[in-house]
This record gives structure tokens, sequence and C-alpha cells, in this order.
């Protein structure tokens, strides 16, 4: 039995596979030059064999193993490539999907522990396991995972959610966040934290810094102006009551609808404009900490600080120092 189980189907993002493999193999180096246990891992899939990934990548693997009770593997599914929300329906439909939605169920039945980002969490709702859970997928699914989904708690902003047995991460890269997890939870942290400082990653908790305001209201005409409105409203944005009533409906109604679109609350969805406009200055221009904060509607720059740390886990001057290093190696390779 291997500690960790990779789930691979047909159309699988091939970033999402490579980067779970990368991960284990740095951990499995770094515990055996330490003297720790080593994780053990292998690629399956329904059916075995070869399979082809997005882009036409493929990986061979082993059938899946039957589920005993008392399972210690943790199964680990990465998203699938898709381009909108009716491909995603179209693509859960398919049998391959179909048998691994019942792998699923019957794993985490048996007591196993399930690990899905971006796309493929939709696979864990078909299996029955999000029901009464809390969970997160790929931030521009999320409104689709509120719908399909009502009986979860869709927190669109988290990078990853953990609950019992089911832990859920967002868009594809987040599947680092879901490795460094696990790794932390079954191996410890010395062996986490080696791994993390190997390959240059780090951990965040939540999606909102990436969220691109123009794409959140998910073709939603009223969402659409209220993101305009508070855009343009920077850094004096009116009060949740007072854009309702501009927009003529109730703040129940817009709450609704904003929710309904993004998966956010109507102050989360302020709140996103407001970081990412504050993070585009930080990049682009040579403003003070405290002329950012009140560009975008902070008397007080340590409440942007705050923020950015809470939702990005950096502060206002690491993002400019961020920027300023890819500056520097776009200009290099340029030359």
């Amino acid at each position: 039995m291997k500690d960790f189980e990779v789930l691979m189907l047909p159309g699988t993002n091939p970033s999402g596979v490579a980067m779970t493999r990368d991960i284990l193999s740095a951990a499995a180096l770094f515990a055996a030059r330490q003297g720790e246990a080593v994780p053990t891992w292998g690629l399956y899939s329904p059916m075995g064999g070869h399979v082809e990934m997005q882009g036409g990548i493929g990986a061979d693997t082993l059938r899946l193993p039957g589920r005993k009770r008392g399972t210690r593997s943790v199964l680990l599914v990465p998203g699938l490539w898709v381009t909108d929300a009716r491909e995603l329906r179209q693509r859960m439909d398919a049998d391959d999907c179909r048998r691994a939605v019942r792998h699923v169920a019957a794993h985490v039945a048996a007591g196993g522990r399930v690990a899905a980002s971006c796309s493929a969490v939709f696979l864990l709702h078909a299996a029955g396991v999000l029901a009464g859970r809390h969970a997160t997928t790929t931030w521009w699914l999320a409104p689709e995972l509120s719908r399909m989904a009502p009986e979860t708690r869709v927190e669109a902003n988290r990078i990853l959610c953990v609950d019992g047995p089911v832990i859920t991460a967002g868009a594809a890269f987040a599947q680092s966040d879901v490795m460094l997890y696990l790794l932390r939870q079954r191996f410890g942290s010395k062996l986490a934290d080696g791994v993390s400082r190997v390959l240059l990653l780090h951990e965040r908790s939540e999606q909102a810094q990436f969220v691109v305001p123009s794409m959140l209201a998910s073709g939603d005409a009223l969402v659409t102006r209220l993101t305009r409105r508070v855009e343009t409203s920077l850094p004096a944005v009116p009060s949740v009551s007072a854009l309702a009533s501009e927009l003529c409906v109730s703040e129940r109604t817009l709450g609704r609808r904003v929710r309904h679109a993004t998966g956010m609350s109507t102050i989360d969805l302020i709140q996103s404009v407001r970081l990412h406009r504050a993070r585009s200055l930080l990049q682009t221009s040579r403003m003070a900490i405290e002329q950012v904060a009140a560009a975008v509607g902070y008397r007080d720059p340590t409440a942007l600080r705050r923020l950015m740390r809470k939702v990005a886990g950096a502060t206002p001057s690491g993002y400019r120092g961020s920027a300023a290093v890819s500056g520097r190696v776009g200009s290099s390779g340029g030359s």
C-alpha cells in the first residue's frame, strides 16, 4: 500500500501530476538523507495502462486497487483541463469519471483521505463526499460548485480547505499547497519545510490575491455593474446599502446575486477589488505604501498590511520586492 495514490484521467492537467511527483521525489530524497521514513506513491487510473493527459503528455499507470477498510493511503486527484462549466459537466458524465467517482466514494467510506484540486473537486462532489463540508475550488469555477452543491459551504477565497478526510484546493498550482500540507501532517514539519525550501515553495491561504475583478461576474450583468462601480469609486467605495440602492435592489438580493456569481460575499468582493488595485499599484508605481493604502480606501496603511498578510502571506513591501525581481529577470532575458 502506497502513502499516496495519484489518480490520473484522460485530460488531467500534466502540471498537477508533475508537481505532485516532483514534490514527492524531493520529499523522498530529503527524508532518505535525514534517515527518516520515505514517502511512497504511485500513478493510477480506473483501468490502468497508458493515460494521455492534456496537451498529449502521457504516463503509464496502475489500475486502482480495491479498497479495504482502514486504508491509510491518500488519494490525490489533480485537476482536469476544462475551459468552462459546460465542458466540465460533460466531462463528469464520461465513463472514466464515473469510475473515478465510485472509487473516491469507496476510498472515503473505507476510512481513506482524498485530496483534489481545481476542477477535480467536482469529482468529489459527484462522489457525495462534500455534503455538509467546507470546500474550495479554483475561483472561476466556485460559483458553479455553489450551484451544484448547495449542501456544501464553498469558500471561494480559500486556496486550501481541510474538512475531515476531505481536502480541496484552488487552481492547478494549489496542488503544491495540498502536498506540503499532507507531508507536514503525515511526515512532520521538518520534511515539509525542507521540501518547501528546496523547491522554493510557500504556502498561501487565500485566492483573493489572484482574482481579476473583470472576471468575477460570471456573466451576471448586475454583478458586472457592481464590480465596475467599486473599481471606479476607489478609494471612496460607497457602503453596501448605498451600492444596493444605486443598483435598485435590496442588500439581500445583491448579496444573493454576488454569492451566486462569485462564491463571495459582497464585502469579500469589494475587498478583492481593493487588493487587486493595491497589488497593481505596488508592482507598477513608485507610490509609498501609505499612498497605496490611501488610493484603495485605507486611511491607516496598517490595515492594508494586515489584509495582504492574511490573504497573500506577504507584506506590501514583499509584493514590491517580487515585482522588482521579476523586472530584472525579464530585462535580462530580453537582452
